[in-house]
């Protein structure tokens, strides 16, 4: 098996060496040894490792989410589908909880924003705007 040097593993799987020793500080990926001279040396299954972290990471799972993942997918003969769909599901529902707040945010600054005449010659000291969040009563 051919051994990859940092450099070479950065290249294959698009991230940088920075990026790898990252993640190699944080547990998401150990080199398979070092050479005489002290490089770190990954295997082939590293690429794969690489671009596992990056999908994750796309699609918005925490680094800890995704070695939670990782050490699944390493024993998966002792874990179930449910257990993988279970991280995902309480992902899903983070991410609604989120839309949901910025849909009660965007509500309100629509509110009053629009309430706002927004006209250049007036000045500021009756702003709606300014008032509305100056206000004690919640809208």
């Amino acid at each position: 098996m051919k051994m990859l040097q940092i450099g070479q593993l950065a290249k294959l799987s698009g991230v940088s060496g920075d990026t790898l020793r990252f993640y190699e500080k944080v547990g998401l990926l150990t080199p398979a040894s070092r050479s005489d001279s002290g490089y770190r040396l990954y295997d082939s299954d590293a690429v794969s490792r690489v671009h596992f972290i990056m999908k994750g990471k796309r699609i918005g799972l925490t680094l800890e989410e995704i070695q939670e993942l990782l050490e699944i997918r390493l024993e998966a003969s002792q874990h179930s589908c449910a257990e993988v769909k279970g991280i995902t599901q309480k992902k899903l529902d983070e991410i609604d909880e989120k839309i949901a707040e910025l849909s009660r945010i965007r509500v309100a600054l629509k509110k009053i924003n629009d309430a706002c005449c927004g006209h250049v010659d007036d000045d500021a000291s009756h702003c709606s705007i300014l008032e509305a969040l100056a206000s004690e009563r919640e809208d």
